[in-house]
């Protein structure tokens, strides 16, 4: 995917939530909960590992704003942070992104184990013998 066919490259302006010189946070189009937002560096790069240092401090920095900008807005119990970096890892947009999605209790019948249910079988650790 080139930076031309990225949904990130180019956004209209009501998506943008956050903006910073070096990413934006945006809410996520097709939102797991409410609150579902993205953390995307406007360089095009595929994986967190190609960013610059300046780039991930702008993203935590976002990261950290946006959390207590959802916070006052929607109030979650939890918040799930995550990367899918590599198509092996079901990033399916090639072009980085972090996801904050906010967590509420009852979201889900048993949250333990979190993102450990990508890998269903090593989810819950907690019943191993």
């Amino acid at each position: 995917m080139s930076s031309s066919d990225s949904p990130f490259c180019v956004m209209a302006f009501a998506e943008i939530l956050v903006e910073r010189p070096l990413a934006i946070a945006r809410h996520d189009l097709f939102p797991v909960r409410k609150g579902h937002t993205l953390i995307v560096p406007r360089r095009h790069v595929r994986s967190f590992f190609e960013t610059t240092e300046d780039e991930r401090r702008e993203m935590m920095a976002l990261l950290d704003e946006t959390k207590a900008r959802l916070d006052r807005e929607h109030r979650p119990d939890g918040y799930n942070i995550g990367i899918n970096d590599g198509a092996a890892a079901g990033q399916t947009v090639m072009h980085l992104h972090i996801r904050l999605m906010p967590r509420y209790t009852g979201d889900s019948p048993d949250p333990r184990g979190g993102v450990r249910w990508i890998v269903p079988a090593q989810a819950a650790y907690w019943k191993k013998p």
